[in-house]
């Protein structure tokens, strides 16, 4: 049997941010919600040379999205922020993925930001969510519930339809299996090719059919699904996975660790051929699967670190010093405020207010060294 890759690459991204929309922003965004409720359609606003249409939902906050190569924005309402919630959401669309990768997902992050003017710095970021995908042209494949080497207590579920009902029936064809938490980690497979005919993405045809043209193939016959049967498989980590093993938080954690996260992955949940030993650690791996392990090894190889960040002391010491960053920051911007500091005076009252603590580290009764020596006591990191 051959297998054939259509498309690799990232396919779902979602970060938090916990800052606030500038007050000037929350007034344009509530005007063109209220046009968007009047209209019933989009209000679109140009904010540094990008686009930003603004949905009439979205509740006490604000729904905007800048395309179907671009993101998903979700800001809560600085007036009505919940405690502890993070004021900016963003979900990257599939196509900005497919076509620019993560390298272009943060370019359009950044520039997205900084049009906006929302104030943020890297230790407010939080990764919540990364999914992978390889499309496969595979005919002859059908996904076998039984066929799934899982850790004890994973749920799978099967289901038989584009719209991915879950369903106990045994006489429909089967389109796809959904195994784990996506909270944590989920392998989804599923018929890709009937998805895109339901949804018309036809973007996806487009990208299929230029990866065979560069093999030298014929494009694929879309009206015949014995000829142009496309399985997905969907590898998807969510926050217990990227925040709690990994210990991953901002873009440059995504990008040096992501790989050995989904290595991991890989071993952890394996798609198998049947076999009648009654040990399935021994079933033999399913040829579809070696293709993804090795498409995934492949592809980042460059994003490794060869590590897991919570076996090592350097994770922990790293973790703890964004912890005190944090501390640190929340208490110099509350210090700013007792000073009545406005917003876009911060950055330099924190440049200012380095020599104040200069000042201070010297004038302290306990020389410095000896300090130092009684907090680094208190860490042991392993």
């Amino acid at each position: 049997m051959n297998v054939e890759i259509l498309h690799s690459g990232f396919d779902g991204l979602k970060f938090t941010v916990t800052t606030d929309i500038p007050s000037e922003l929350r007034a344009v965004l509530a005007a063109a919600k209220a046009d968007a409720v009047r209209t019933n359609a989009d209000t679109v606003i140009e904010r540094g040379g990008i686009a930003f249409a603004v949905r009439r939902s979205g509740g006490m906050a604000f729904s905007v999205h800048t395309g179907e190569y671009g993101a998903e924005w979700y800001f809560l309402d600085p007036e009505n922020r919940p405690a502890n919630n993070p004021g900016v959401t963003v979900d990257f669309r599939a196509f900005l993925l497919a076509t620019g990768g993560l390298k272009g997902a943060e370019a359009h992050f950044r520039e997205c930001m900084a049009a906006l003017a929302i104030p943020y710095v890297e230790t407010q970021l939080r990764v919540s969510r990364v999914d992978f995908a390889i499309d496969i042209l595979a005919p002859w494949f059908e996904p076998d519930r039984e066929a799934l080497v899982v850790p004890p207590g994973t749920g799978i579920a099967e289901y038989t339809g584009a719209d991915e009902t879950v369903t106990r029936s045994t006489g429909a064809r089967v389109t796809g299996l959904r195994v784990g938490a996506v909270n944590a980690r989920q392998l989804a497979i599923y018929d890709k090719r009937a998805e895109v005919l339901a949804t018309g993405k036809t973007g996806w045809q487009v990208i299929w059919n230029h990866s065979r043209t560069e093999a030298g193939l014929p494009d694929l016959a879309f009206d015949d699904r014995n000829q142009s049967q496309v399985w997905r498989f969907e590898l998807r980590l969510g926050s217990k996975q990227l925040r709690n093993r990994w210990e991953m938080r901002s873009w440059a954690d995504l990008d040096a660790l992501i790989g050995d996260a989904f290595a991991e992955f890989c071993q952890k949940l394996r798609y198998c051929i049947v076999s009648a030993d009654s040990n399935r650690a021994r079933w033999p791996t399913h040829e579809l699967w070696r293709a993804v392990t090795e498409v995934v090894s492949r592809d980042m190889r460059d994003m490794r670190s060869g590590v897991v960040p919570e076996d090592v002391k350097t994770a922990n010491r790293a973790e703890h010093m964004r912890m005190l960053d944090g501390m640190a920051l929340g208490l110099l911007v509350s210090r700013a405020a007792a000073e009545g500091v406005a917003g876009d005076e911060v950055e330099a009252f924190l440049a200012r207010h380095v020599q104040t603590l200069k000042d201070r580290s010297r004038e302290h009764p306990v020389p410095v060294d000896e300090r130092l020596a009684k907090a680094a006591a208190r860490y042991r990191f392993r």
